[in-house]
């Protein structure tokens, strides 16, 4: 498929034949030498002359070869270009940000995984957001661990590969035995302010209650909702257990609605499942795929065109004159 750039520009192949409709015939006072049978020489030849001048016609091929380069220099400054087949460029269309709680509860074999068996919680987190994390293809996932300090383990990316095994080495502890839910937030917010994308999520799950962290968790969440971050909150455990037992679904939910997220509670594996999906269905983005085509320039090719037409109409006037003669 072939298009022009400028494609207005084509109106100028018409502009020669009006100059020469539009402008007069150029007349020239030259010396001559009167001949007496020069009326029976035009007649014989079928030229048409007045009294006193002579008109001399250009040669056909000159005519052509004239129409042909101005042609060629006129489609060259259209700019056409060769469309080559539509190629979808895959775009960022989410930047995720997983904050997941290590402190020393996630150790807790009291999670049902799928088949109802108990398992540590950390290790049935492990699966499902695994799962999640692989499933990413259009987005780039960045990874928070929190326990006592909150680190980041993994900044925003498309390497899910990576991201997967990194999640695979976590420990429960690695962080620090408390739950600083506030700093986890903070240092997200931080890590969000490089990022270009619009769409931007917090996915925060923990199964404790805050109890160390320098920054408070809904002054975390209030400064999120003003960089446009929303904030996922998922809640496991007892909300009316005691001491590092407790989850705090109340603070997970103030998060939640300031920052315009949802809070989930799972009891399960199955249950943390549909969770991330319900956010992929909340938190979904319009991503409509650029089509873009190669382009192949076709000026160049015109403009040797032209040359090699000039070039030509150059030798057959040559020629001409060496052979005296008034058409080749």
């Amino acid at each position: 498929m072939i298009v022009f750039k400028h494609l207005w520009l084509l109106a100028l192949l018409p502009l020669p034949l009006l100059i020469f409709w539009a402008l007069p015939a150029l007349r020239q006072r030259t010396l001559a030498i009167r001949i007496p049978f020069f009326s029976l020489a035009a007649q014989a030849s079928g030229a048409r002359v007045g009294s006193g001048s002579q008109i001399y016609a250009k040669p056909l091929m000159d005519v052509l070869l004239a129409a042909l380069v101005w042609l060629a220099l006129v489609v060259a400054v259209a700019k056409p270009v060769k469309l080559g087949e539509p190629v979808i460029e895959d775009i960022v269309s989410r930047d995720i940000m997983l904050a997941i709680d290590l402190s020393g509860s996630m150790e807790e074999p009291d999670f049902p995984d799928s088949s109802g068996n108990k398992i540590a919680r950390l290790e049935a987190v492990k699966q499902v957001v695994s799962q999640y994390i692989r499933e990413r293809q259009q987005d780039r996932i960045g990874l928070i661990v929190f326990g006592t300090r909150a680190y980041l383990q993994v900044p925003f990316t498309q390497d899910l590969a990576s991201a997967e095994q990194i999640l695979d080495d976590m420990s429960v502890s690695m962080a620090g035995p408390h739950t600083a839910i506030g700093d986890a937030i903070g240092l997200a917010i931080q890590h969000f302010e490089s990022s270009k994308v619009e769409s931007r999520l917090l996915i925060l799950l923990t199964d404790g209650a805050d109890t160390g962290s320098r920054m408070s968790p809904k002054n975390a969440a209030h400064i999120a909702a003003d960089e446009a971050l929303r904030i996922f909150t998922i809640g496991i455990g007892d909300e009316n257990g005691e001491g590092q037992y407790r989850v705090d679904f109340k603070t997970l939910r103030d998060i939640a609605e300031i920052t315009g997220g949802e809070f989930y509670s799972a009891e399960d594996s199955q249950t943390l499942e549909k969770v991330y999906a319900q956010i992929d269905q909340v938190a979904a983005s319009q991503l409509q795929k650029p089509v873009v085509r190669a382009e192949t320039s076709l000026v160049p090719g015109l403009l040797v065109v032209a040359l090699v037409l000039v070039v030509l109409a150059m030798a057959l006037r040559a020629a001409r004159s060496l052979l005296g003669r008034r058409y080749v």
